[in-house]
């Protein structure tokens, strides 16, 4: 018996693979604006509530504060972003989306969704419904 064997109908492998391959694809994608994930989800986070700290940016992103950091040196760098020193708390930067970031985003939503589609091509509708009902309720709590 290899090792294989032990684990590769487990749910923790089979989900492991799955992520492995929605993650490639989306790397994939991405890598073709030269951005990654955290890139999308700091520009996604602005646009959705507006200009904000950076330590509530990781907040809503699910970063750590070193990833919000760099990501945001980065965006800002390309014009995506902006930063200045918070006026009623000079200790804090508040980050907000430029115009252009804005577009980067419309651009990066696009790609996102063909990922979406490329992830889940193996499955019919019905199946697409219930696998996303049954990851979310397997990720409901965490």
């Amino acid at each position: 018996m290899s090792v294989l064997d032990r684990v590769v109908g487990r749910p923790t492998w089979l989900l492991s693979r799955a992520n492995a391959r929605a993650q490639a694809l989306l790397s994939d994608a991405f890598s073709e604006f030269g951005v990654r994930g955290y890139h999308f989800r700091v520009l996604a986070a602005l646009d959705q509530d507006g200009p904000s700290s950076q330590a509530a940016i990781g907040h809503i992103a699910g970063m750590d504060r070193s990833d919000v950091t760099a990501t945001i040196d980065n965006l800002a760098s390309w014009g995506l972003v902006t930063r200045v020193l918070d006026p009623a708390d000079r200790r804090r930067n508040v980050v907000s989306i430029t115009d252009a970031g804005v577009a980067r985003l419309k651009e990066l939503d696009a790609t996102l969704a063909r990922v979406q589609d490329a992830v889940l091509q193996p499955l019919t509708a019905q199946e697409r419904a219930t696998l996303l009902q049954l990851l979310a309720k397997l990720g409901r709590g965490f």
